[in-house]
C-alpha cells in the first residue's frame, strides 16, 4: 500500500512520551522538556506570531498567579467563553494549574444559555473573548452570585469601559507577575497538590433533547485517554496540526489542545472560522482532524471550480481521478495494484491530483481524521483517490473522544473501525447499541446522578445511544441513533443516517433530515448551501432576490429533485424519498435548530416545521 500512502509514517506509538498523571504536571513538564520549541502559532494582524513553550509556560503561569491573587480557590469552576484561540489554551491551562476546573462556553451560546452554564458549574471566575461576549456575561451576573471576576481576553471597543468585576486579561498577568513576586511557590504548589481523581473538566453536551448536560472528566481520564491516543496513530514534533473546532467541545480539546500538548506537535491557530479554507493552505497540516461538513464543503469548493475549468481541464481530472479511484479500489479490497496502473496513478498524482491537493491545503497531510458525525462512504473514497488516506473515528463526549478507529492499513469506508486498544467496545445483545467500558469513561453528569446511572449501568458499561453493527474483523459500523431509528407505517425500520449521508454528498447540500416514523412513505427537509446554490443560480441565470426565493425557485427546485432521484437509485423502494422540502431561512450557528457544530438538531426540527412536514404527506 505505500503505494498509495507510507505507512511508515502513521506508526501507533506504545511508550509513554510524556510523564505526568495530570494535565498540568504534564504540562509543566512539556515546558522543561521542550524550553525553545515552538508550540502554538497564531495569526495576528496578517503575521503569523510563533509561542514557544517557554513562552506559553510563562503565559500561563502569570494567568495561573493571577487567579491565585483573586482569591481562586482549590475545586473552583472558571468557564471559558471564547472562539477557538491561543488565549483559550492559556487560560484552561492556568486553571487546571490552580488546582481549578474548567469549562467551555460555545461563543454562540445566548447570555441564558450563559447564565444556566455559569450556574450550574458554580463559576466563579468567567474568561471571555471581546465586547461581543461580555454583553452576554454583563447581562446576567446579578443572577450569577458565585461570579466574582470576569476576564476579557480583547479590549478592543472596551478603552473607555470600566466596571470592577471586569478586568483584562492583561491586567490579570500583571496581577500574578505581582502576586508571583510575593509567593513564588504558590501556583507550583497548587499543580502539585492536583489528584489524578480530581474533577479537571466539564464539557457540556448540546442539549438537543433538553438542557446540556456537564460531564465530568478526571485528570487520570484525560491523561490515560491522551496517552491511548497515540496508539490509535502517533504524532510528534514534527507534525504541524490545525486548531480550528471549538475548544468547549470534546474533539477539539482532546484531539487538538490536550494531545498536542503530549505529544509536542504544533498547533496553529486560524484566524476566524469563516477564514479556515484559506488558513488551511497556508498551515498545510501534516495531520488534519476535522468533521464531516468541513470535507463536504472541500470536496464541494473542488467540484465547483472544477466547473469552471476549461474542457481540457476537466478532461484531465476525470481521467485522473478514475485512475485514483481504481487504485483505491485494489487497495480497499486488499488486492494488489498492477504495475502499470502505478505508473498512471503516479503520472495522475503529478499532473492532476497533487493540484487538487494543494487547492484544498492537504498536500501535505499523512493522513486525515474525520470524526463527531457520520460521513459518506463515497467521500472517503474520494480522498483516496487523491492518495490521502482519511481515518474514521467514533467516540462521544462521554467517552473522552474516540473509542474506535480505522487503522491505515486496514481502511473500510463506512466503518468505524475496531475498538481502540484503551476501552473495550461490544453490542447490547438485545437492542444493538454500542457499549463502551474503560478508564476513558467519565465520571457522570455534573448535579445529575439518575441520569449518570441511566447512561452507566452496574458493570460500568456506557449506553451511548448509537445502534451499530459488527464485523467478522471486529469493525463496528453505526447503523443509527436508538432514537431516531424510523418505522414506517408498514413496520419496515429504515436508518435515516444512511440517506442523509448521500444527499450530504452533493456541493448543494449542508443538511438533511429525512422524516417517515409511522408515516406512509419517507420526506426530507434539506438546507442547501448557499454559497454553492447561489453560484449554480447566477451560472444558469436563475432570479432571486433573496434566500426564501432562493430556495423557491423552480430551477434550484429541480436541482434538489435530480439529486434525490438520483440518490434513490441506491435505495430500495421503501426506503426512497418522496417528497422535500427547502429550509427558507438561512440558519447560522446561533440559530436553535442547529448544534454548535452546524448539525441540525432532529427532533427541533421535526417539532418548529411541523406544518411543512404535514403538507408533504397531504
Amino acid at each position: 500500500m505505500s503505494y498509495l500512502w507510507d505507512l511508515s509514517n502513521i506508526k501507533p506509538q506504545t511508550e509513554v512520551v510524556l510523564p505526568g498523571e495530570t494535565i498540568p504536571s504534564m504540562f509543566w513538564n512539556a515546558v522543561e522538556q521542550r524550553g525553545a520549541h515552538v508550540w502554538l502559532r497564531q495569526k495576528d494582524l496578517g503575521i503569523w506570531r510563533s509561542w514557544t513553550w517557554q513562552q506559553v509556560g510563562q503565559a500561563v503561569e502569570e494567568i495561573g498567579h493571577g487567579l491565585l491573587a483573586l482569591g481562586f480557590a482549590n475545586r473552583e469552576t472558571a468557564s471559558i467563553l471564547s472562539n477557538t484561540n491561543i488565549e483559550w489554551v492559556l487560560s484552561d491551562l492556568a486553571v487546571l494549574s490552580a488546582n481549578g476546573v474548567a469549562n467551555g462556553i460555545y461563543p454562540t451560546d445566548a447570555a441564558e444559555q450563559v447564565h444556566y452554564l455559569c450556574e450550574d458549574s458554580r463559576t466563579t471566575v468567567l474568561f471571555v473573548e471581546d465586547d461581543e461576549q461580555l454583553d452576554k456575561a454583563l447581562e446576567v451576573r446579578s443572577r450569577l452570585p458565585q461570579l466574582r471576576k470576569i476576564v476579557v481576553f480583547d479590549m478592543e471597543g472596551l478603552r473607555d469601559f470600566h466596571d470592577e468585576q471586569v478586568m483584562s486579561l492583561d491586567a490579570l498577568r500583571a496581577l500574578g507577575r505581582e502576586h508571583a513576586r510575593a509567593h513564588p511557590n504558590a501556583l507550583k504548589e497548587r499543580t502539585a497538590a492536583v489528584s489524578p481523581d480530581d474533577l479537571a473538566i466539564l464539557v457540556y453536551t448540546s442539549g438537543t433533547t433538553g438542557k446540556p448536560k456537564g460531564a465530568m472528566h478526571a485528570h487520570k481520564g484525560l491523561v490515560y485517554t491522551v496517552r491511548g491516543y497515540n496508539t490509535l496513530i502517533a504524532r510528534d514534533e514534527n507534525d504541524e496540526c490545525m486548531c480550528f473546532l471549538p475548544l468547549c467541545h470534546i474533539a477539539e480539546r482532546m484531539g487538538g489542545e490536550y494531545f498536542s500538548l503530549y505529544t509536542g506537535a504544533k498547533l496553529n491557530f486560524v484566524e476566524n472560522p469563516e477564514t479556515v479554507p484559506e488558513n488551511v493552505r497556508e498551515i498545510a497540516p501534516t495531520v488534519f482532524t476535522a468533521v464531516p461538513r468541513v470535507w463536504e464543503k472541500f470536496y464541494s469548493g473542488v467540484m465547483i471550480a472544477l466547473k469552471e475549468a476549461s474542457a481540457t481541464q476537466q478532461a484531465a481530472y476525470a481521467w485522473a481521478i478514475g485512475v485514483g479511484q481504481r487504485v483505491a479500489d485494489l487497495v480497499l479490497e486488499g488486492k494488489e495494484v498492477p504495475g502499470g496502473l502505478r505508473l498512471q496513478f503516479r503520472i495522475a498524482r503529478a499532473l492532476v491530483l497533487d493540484n487538487v491537493r494543494k487547492l484544498i491545503g492537504i498536500h501535505r497531510s499523512r493522513f486525515l481524521v474525520t470524526g463527531a458525525a457520520p460521513i459518506s462512504p463515497d467521500l472517503v473514497r474520494w480522498y483516496l483517490a487523491l492518495g490521502v488516506p482519511m481515518l474514521e473515528v467514533w467516540g462521544m463526549t462521554e467517552t473522552c473522544g474516540a473509542s474506535t478507529g480505522i487503522p491505515a492499513e486496514r481502511i473500510k469506508p463506512g466503518s468505524i473501525g475496531p475498538a481502540a486498544q484503551y476501552n473495550e467496545v461490544r453490542l447490547d445483545p438485545a437492542t444493538g447499541e454500542i457499549l463502551v467500558r474503560g478508564p476513558n469513561v467519565f465520571m457522570g453528569y455534573l448535579n445529575l446522578p439518575e441520569k449518570t446511572a441511566e447512561t452507566i449501568d452496574a458493570d460500568g458499561w456506557l449506553h451511548t445511544g448509537d445502534v451499530g453493527l459488527v464485523d467478522e474483523e471486529g469493525f463496528f459500523r453505526i447503523t443509527d441513533r436508538m432514537k431516531d431509528i424510523i418505522i414506517t407505517a408498514g413496520g419496515k425500520n429504515i436508518t435515516p443516517s444512511e440517506i442523509e449521508n448521500e444527499m450530504k454528498f452533493s456541493p448543494y447540500v449542508t443538511d438533511a433530515v429525512v422524516i417517515g416514523d409511522k408515516r406512509p412513505y419517507l420526506t426530507v427537509i434539506i438546507m442547501i448551501d448557499q454559497e454553492n446554490v447561489e453560484k449554480f443560480a447566477q451560472d444558469n441565470d436563475v432570479p432571486f432576490s433573496n434566500y426564501a426565493s432562493l430556495t423557491r425557485s423552480p430551477e434550484v427546485q429541480q436541482l434538489i429533485q435530480d439529486l434525490i432521484d438520483s440518490v434513490n437509485k441506491k435505495f430500495a423502494r421503501v426506503e426512497q424519498v418522496k417528497k422535500f422540502w427547502l429550509l427558507d431561512t438561512q440558519l447560522s450557528a446561533e440559530d436553535e435548530e442547529l448544534t454548535p457544530t452546524m448539525k441540525l438538531k432532529r427532533k427541533l426540527v421535526q417539532q418548529k416545521y411541523a406544518e411543512q412536514i404535514e403538507a408533504m404527506y397531504r
